[in-house]
């Protein structure tokens, strides 16, 4: 009798199933230009990133910080805040040199709007605002904003089997300076990446192409990526450019902790 009633209270708690969880596909994603959250991201996902790069700009070195968090306060839905820092260096006096600062703020959403796990790809679109912010020095004195600049970004995504990756990002970004008008740059950043069983390491190319003022520039930027443990990873970035008038070699170096 105890064995039938233990039975009958166990029936309805074995009827209940999960609740199925939206497709998702893994993607490797870019280090430099990384995404605003995973493409098809679930709700609940947190992670923080950290970041380090130096740059040779020919009249002087940058060294630029970041932090960035990112979630999915919905299935499908990423947002994310990010604050850049620079500061400069160089053989230069101190009244040549750009002056430290806070460089800008980046506020984002992304929503993956196309997620097909038959043909392992992935669509998204989002939005970048981004509010360029006057040097340390100059606090109190000028706009603390310099620039906004709007950025409508589109993404694609496709894994070809199980190890190779590709991603395109296209995105214009339209630049408002208060009384100068405005300018509109472009940035196409295409990624191909090879990822190692069962690890989580891979190693990868960007290209980006970017219009700079009338011109336009072509960066390589070979990369690593090493998981350290279940919700640790760094990755190395090398940048090479191509065609960019007054840019030397750079390097950047990320730390990513999913929460």
């Amino acid at each position: 009798m105890t064995f039938l009633l233990c039975l009958a209270a166990g029936i309805p708690l074995a009827a209940q199933e999960q609740p199925r969880l939206p497709d998702k596909v893994a993607h490797a994603e870019p280090l430099y230009y990384d995404l605003v959250r995973d493409l098809g991201a679930r709700k609940g996902e947190k992670e923080i990133n950290v970041g380090a790069g130096f740059k040779n700009a020919g009249a002087f070195k940058e060294h630029a910080l970041l932090a960035e968090f990112e979630f999915a306060p919905v299935h499908r839905l990423g947002l994310e805040a990010e604050a850049d820092i620079s500061l400069f260096g160089g053989p230069h006096t101190a009244e040549r040199l750009p002056a430290n600062r806070l460089e800008c703020l980046r506020f984002s959403a992304q929503y993956s709007f196309w997620v097909s796990d038959r043909y392992r790809a992935t669509m998204a679109v989002g939005y970048t605002q981004i509010l360029k912010l006057t040097d340390f020095r100059s606090y109190g004195k000028e706009r603390w904003v310099r620039e906004v600049i709007s950025s409508p970004f589109f993404v694609a995504a496709k894994r070809w089997g199980t190890h190779w990756h590709t991603m395109m990002y296209v995105s214009p970004l339209v630049a408002c300076a208060g009384h100068k008008g405005t300018a509109t740059e472009w940035l196409v950043n295409a990624a191909l990446h090879y990822t190692l069983s069962h690890s989580g390491h891979f190693i990868g190319m960007e290209v980006s192409v970017e219009s700079r003022e009338g011109t336009w520039g072509v960066t390589l930027r070979p990369q690593v990526k090493i998981r350290l443990s279940h919700r640790l990873a760094a990755g190395l970035v090398t940048g090479i450019p191509l065609q960019v008038p007054g840019e030397g070699f750079s390097s950047f170096a990320r730390l990513i902790c999913e929460l």
